[in-house]
């Protein structure tokens, strides 16, 4: 199992798995789970990692059918300026691959915003750390466990 699904065993965290077959020539994951599972894709979530001017990492959970405001992230964490961390970036400070990554389960906890619509629903669905693996879990729960704010981060 993922370490994202560990570290919700561990912490008694109620949670579903949902699984799809990931094409490997994908590279739109957030839209392919969209695509793939028969869920509203509303409540859907892509994880991104972003970095400030000094390269301190975050990690931001936005409606995968949507985009990051990467200067309202800034503004939810009292910064002024933030960008999208490279892929190599994601991958070395999280544990996962692109694709695969999780807000559950990272090698070293980053500060967490979660977009507020997430508040929308009773559970939402984010990356299980596997390209093709979902975990479906209470925002409130996912928040709490995280020690995340909820912003309006995306457009």
């Amino acid at each position: 199992m993922t370490p994202a699904v560990l570290f919700l065993e561990k912490n008694k965290i109620n949670f579903k798995i949902l699984s799809f077959e990931h094409e490997k020539n994908s590279s739109a994951f957030g839209i392919e789970a969209v695509e793939k599972l028969d869920e509203n894709p509303l409540k859907i979530f892509k994880t991104l990692i972003v970095k400030d001017t000094k390269n301190n990492y975050f990690t931001a959970v936005v409606p995968a059918l949507k985009k990051l405001s990467l200067k309202a992230f800034a503004k939810g964490l009292n910064l002024k300026k933030t960008e999208i961390a490279s892929p190599e970036e994601a991958s070395k400070i999280t544990g996962y691959i692109i694709g695969g990554i999780s807000p559950l389960g990272q090698k070293k906890r980053l500060p967490t915003i979660i977009d507020s619509s997430a508040k929308n629903f009773n559970s939402i669905i984010v990356s299980a750390g596997k390209r093709g693996l979902e975990i479906e879990i209470s925002p409130i729960e996912l928040g709490k466990i995280l020690n995340s704010k909820f912003v309006d981060i995306s457009e």
